[in-house]
């Protein structure tokens, strides 16, 4: 897997769209205005930052220790809720479902009615 691959992975989430806020070397994919992956070069790799749910978070560095890390270019305080990591250095079914739970996640924390217009549309498709 690369960039280019998991960048067309999280487009196909109901409501994910690309942003550059930071800049075009960086792809930023959101659901409703909120970030839930980050996709950028870092020392010549293809780079991923994904939100996680602290515990969640934790299992996986734990799973990967030195190559999942806590999102480095996040402020400390939130640095327990993003997972940083080489894309290829990880299996793709991980990172997949890494992408899954930082969807779920995002979308988790919106209000119900933005909830519910993301299941109503997914459910037209």
């Amino acid at each position: 897997m690369n960039n280019s691959d998991l960048l067309t992975y999280c487009l196909s989430k109901n409501g994910a769209y690309v942003d550059h806020p930071f800049g075009p070397d960086s792809d930023i994919i959101k659901v409703e205005g909120k970030i839930f992956a980050q996709l950028f070069m870092l020392n010549a790799e293809q780079t991923v930052t994904l939100n996680c749910e602290r515990m969640t978070g934790d299992f996986y560095r734990q799973l990967y220790p030195g190559v999942i890390v806590r999102g480095y270019h996040c402020p400390p305080v939130q640095q327990p809720y993003f997972n940083t990591f080489p894309i290829h250095s990880i299996p793709d079914e991980l990172i997949l479902e890494m992408t899954d739970h930082s969807y779920a996640t995002v979308v988790g924390k919106l209000p119900k009615y933005k909830q519910k217009k993301l299941s109503e549309d997914s459910k037209l498709q």
